[in-house]
């Protein structure tokens, strides 16, 4: 477990300005991550590379000439947020294009996908090639949908290369998706990993077990075997890649990669015994590397990735390059203090390291901050700020139950995601207030800064939600019932398109269309209280959306619950098929807690004097 800490929340932050001080040879630090520290004599395409932190040196320690121009560094386990992307991007930038890669997981495709998207509509070429190596995460037929492991650094290596050498951006795409498509890769783990701050692993293996085709996030492995000898286990994991070689070609690189406290000592007697079996299989080896490439925390565990190479592929991993964590050859040409920053101070170092993943969320609506807002939206606005706060403090309350639904077949960060990005909502709702702004730009700032802050696939899909109920508030006055009711519908659809999903995938939509079409229910038979006035004179508007907010929660709580009797068909708890089954869906769970929040906030108390609506009583009598 992690000993060496201050406050968890700050884990990230802290440990990414040591790095930046510490590696200022090749980096130095942006908001987002870091990027290099030199240039070289020639603008070329930018490699931008990135992902969760806890995997180093994947990916900050693959920053450098001959590898990537930059990584965005998201919390731990969760992956950058759109933000950060862009920051780095846009300072790698050098007027060749752009290329992303990533391990191919839901929260980075989502977040890259949006900050891909910004950047094409600023004029900057950008191209994405996701890492797909892990034979275990998917079948051969849904090959596109395995997740990325230690087969980043292949992919990393031979598109650094071919950007380093001058090559146009189509060509270093090309030659990147060739690296990824002929890449495989296989983990095993003898015990799991333990985030900053918990108390238990995100899972466990029993005494005497291993388990076969875990995650680099703790997701757990798909079977649990008798712990081999070293000889079982070199056979292992040689048959099962050999199984699935890409093409005919029989020179290979062999890649054997600790996962975190597996030492070196014992990957060098594995390899001892896995590099007779690769050769008399009839492969030639050609430059094994064994170390820690793409780790996973404390995860006492270790992966074997092959290389097959070609005759475009092999002089590009022969390459030189140099990194914190990964060097090899003499590099040619000249490196020169970067022209995008140059060197920089230690002390400008540390407070740009500082700003990686604790900086503030900027105003993401500035186009509206001029515009004036009436009394009735801010006053909106205050009771939306107040309302965040409330599913905030909801979410922080439920983090460990949250987390241990989602470690059962993901890997456990569910609860602390919602929990950061909650509360990084509430502070920027209410500095939205402090300010004057009405209730759309409130709710727009809420949604970025829940994205940012916090990360992976939540934090966007919460973002995207937030910032499209943004859109029903604008105007100077309250939006009706019917109003409201459109604006959810309109998230919905949102989710369904951002996302990729539909109902029955077991992911947050599960609950949220029950939730949105109880809600329009209750708002079209009850009256939408566009009238102002019910049938005793009274204001019904709050009447009606206590009433739609408390049967809409009802409808998402059961809708939840029965998202134990589904199979994950999206996200990391997907390669994990039936494992699923009797757990609920953990982001219909937290849709659930808000949407129980929203319904307490809109009942009111009619027997308190100081309730809206026995006040307006008191006042018209």
């Amino acid at each position: 477990m992690t000993r060496l800490l201050n406050d968890p929340n700050d884990f990230v932050a802290d440990m990414s300005r040591g790095f930046a001080l510490a590696s200022s040879r090749w980096v130095r630090a942006v908001t987002g991550g870091v990027v290099r520290s030199t240039a070289a004599s020639e603008p070329t395409v930018s490699l931008v590379i990135g992902g969760g932190s806890g995997h180093f040196p994947a990916f900050s320690g693959l920053v450098g000439p001959g590898l990537a121009h930059g990584t965005a560094m998201g919390n731990v386990f969760a992956s950058p947020s759109t933000k950060q992307i862009l920051s780095v991007a846009r300072s790698c930038d050098q007027g060749r294009g752009v290329l992303f890669s990533y391990g191919n997981y839901a929260g980075d495709v989502l977040n890259f996908d949006q900050a891909q998207e910004r950047l094409r509509a600023e004029g900057i070429e950008t191209r994405t090639v996701v890492v797909t190596d892990d034979i275990f995460s998917a079948s051969r037929d849904e090959i596109d949908k395995r997740r990325g492991i230690a087969g980043d650094l292949v992919v990393f290596k031979i598109a650094g290369a071919a950007a380093e050498a001058g090559l146009e951006l189509d060509e270093v795409e090309r030659l990147a998706r060739s690296a990824n498509d002929r890449t495989r890769s296989i983990g095993v783990a003898f015990s799991g990993c333990t985030l900053p701050g918990a108390d238990e692993p995100l899972f466990t293996v029993p005494d005497g077990q291993m388990a076969i085709g875990l995650g680099i996030h703790g997701e757990p492995g798909i079977d649990e075997v008798p712990l081999p000898s070293a000889i079982q286990l070199a056979e292992l994991l040689v048959s099962r890649l050999l199984i699935e070689a890409p093409d005919s070609s029989r020179r290979v690189v062999p890649i054997l990669n600790g996962l975190g406290t597996v030492k070196y000592e014992e990957l060098y007697l594995l390899y001892g015994l896995i590099d007779p079996l690769l050769r008399d299989a009839g492969y030639e080896l050609v430059d094994p590397e064994v170390g820690e490439f793409c780790t996973s925390f404390d995860m006492a565990g270790l992966s074997l990735t092959l290389l097959w190479l070609d005759d475009e592929l092999e002089p590009l991993w022969a390459t030189p390059c140099s990194s914190a964590a990964f060097t090899r050859g003499e590099l040619g040409g000249a490196h020169l203090p970067a022209t995008n920053g140059g060197p920089v101070s230690a002390e400008e170092q540390e407070r740009a390291a500082a700003s990686v993943s604790a900086a503030p969320p900027t105003r993401g609506v500035d186009k509206q901050v001029d515009t004036p807002a009436s009394a009735a939206s801010r006053q909106l606005g205050a009771e939306i700020s107040s309302l965040i706060t409330q599913i905030a403090v909801v979410l922080d309350d439920a983090a460990g139950e949250l987390g241990r639904l989602d470690s059962v077949a993901g890997d456990g960060d569910h609860g602390i995601g919602m929990q950061r990005g909650s509360k990084a909502a509430a502070r920027a709702a209410a500095d939205a207030t402090t300010a004057g702004h009405g209730a759309e730009v409130v709710l727009a700032e809420a949604g970025e800064a829940w994205a940012d802050v916090g990360g992976g696939t939540s934090g966007a899909i919460w973002g995207r939600i937030i910032g499209t109920l943004a859109a029903g508030f604008a105007g100077d006055s309250r939006p009706e019932p019917a109003a409201i009711s459109a604006a959810i519908n309109a998230a919905v659809d949102e989710v369904r398109t951002f996302g990729g999903v539909e109902v029955g995938d077991k992911t947050l939509l599960d609950a949220l269309v029950p939730f949105a079409t109880e809600f329009s229910r209750t708002v079209s038979s009850t009256g939408d209280g566009s009238t102002g006035e019910d049938s005793t004179g009274d204001d019904s508007t709050p009447l009606v959306l206590a009433r739609a907010a408390t049967g809409a929660a009802h409808a998402a709580a059961q809708a939840a619950q029965s998202t134990a009797d589904l199979v994950a068909m999206r996200g990391r708890a997907r390669s994990h098929g039936d494992r699923s089954v009797g757990t609920p869906d953990p982001g219909a769970v937290s849709l659930a807690m808000i949407a129980s929040a929203i319904a307490e906030h809109f009942t009111p108390d009619t027997t308190s004097p100081n309730s809206r609506h026995t006040k307006r009583k008191a006042a018209r009598s």
